[in-house]
């Protein structure tokens, strides 16, 4: 494993602009990934993308780009099966926590991870991949269209001629979207393995209609001891499939085929996933 040596940003998260709003943006990119073993407790049941994307990496059959490797869910499993990734991230606190993982793996898994501190939307690598991918609702953190075309530039840049990107972002819900400002949603206690104690889980949605972006509060609380309290915020911008098709297209990529789930079903109206899998369109001739 070899950390940023040369390619590196140390610019805000997506969200950056002046403003009260955009500070609540700022802290929503950060905060949920400050708490690695949180985040590990949380998401470690989910598997389906793992398998998804190891087996998307070893058809590709060459070198992978990972935006948002976090703690390192699904580029552990691709390296243990000899394909060299490289994982950009912004999060020191999930970083750490990854190398933390990494140093308990044999040597050759180690080598064929390199990690990258930075702002997807800047870090350039000087190098291209036969895989690109962002999982698990990484570009909901791009919360505007100059945030998108900015990093859908450094996938561009990043991609070999033959090279696939592949995105999953969650479906916009017009339920959850719905739902009223104020109202508590409560989840059952359970034991939170940073505090070390048992606490009671509530969470809070509010939508903004004209940013296209869910913002969600979550409280948790010790059991017994409201005043040690925290809350931890996350924003998510809604972005809707024909309007990801648009980016897309618009920031010159084709694409191949949209999935609804990690199985390779189809999109449909009830799908709360999907997955977009797109390769670099060719540039068109002058006239």
């Amino acid at each position: 494993m070899s950390d940023a040596g040369g390619p590196r940003s140390a610019g805000p998260p997506p969200g950056r602009r002046e403003g009260p709003r955009d500070a609540e943006l700022e802290a929503g990119a950060r905060a949920h990934y400050d708490d690695p073993a949180y985040y590990a407790s949380t998401y470690g049941a989910r598997i389906d993308d793992v398998t998804y994307y190891t087996d998307l990496a070893i058809r590709a059959g060459g070198r992978v780009l990972e935006y948002g490797v976090g703690n390192g869910r699904i580029a552990i499993p691709i390296a243990r099966h000899g394909i060299e990734v490289v994982g950009v991230d912004h999060s020191a606190p999930m970083l750490a926590d990854l190398r933390a993982r990494l140093a308990g793996e044999p040597p050759e898994v180690r080598r064929r991870v390199r990690l990258v501190r930075g702002d997807m939307r800047e870090v350039r690598l000087e190098q291209r991949f036969d895989l690109v991918f962002a999982a698990f609702n990484t570009v909901l953190h791009l919360y505007d269209r100059q945030d998108v075309e900015q990093f859908l530039a450094r996938v561009r840049a990043h991609l070999a001629p033959r090279g696939r990107f592949v995105v999953d972002l969650s479906i916009p819900c017009a339920a959850d979207l719905a739902r009223p400002a104020g109202r508590a949603y409560s989840a059952p206690r359970f034991r939170h393995p940073t505090a070390g104690v048992v606490v009671s889980n509530r969470e809070y949605f509010e939508y903004d209609p004209l940013r296209q972006v869910l913002f969600v509060s979550m409280e948790f609380e010790p059991v017994g001891q409201p005043a040690r309290g925290w809350v931890t915020p996350l924003a998510h911008r809604q972005f809707f499939p024909r309007e990801w098709e648009a980016l897309l297209h618009y920031n010159g990529f084709a694409v191949e085929r949209v999935e609804g789930d990690f199985e390779g079903g189809e999109l449909t109206a009830d799908s709360d996933t999907m997955v977009w899998h797109a390769k670099r369109a060719p540039r068109p001739r002058r006239t």
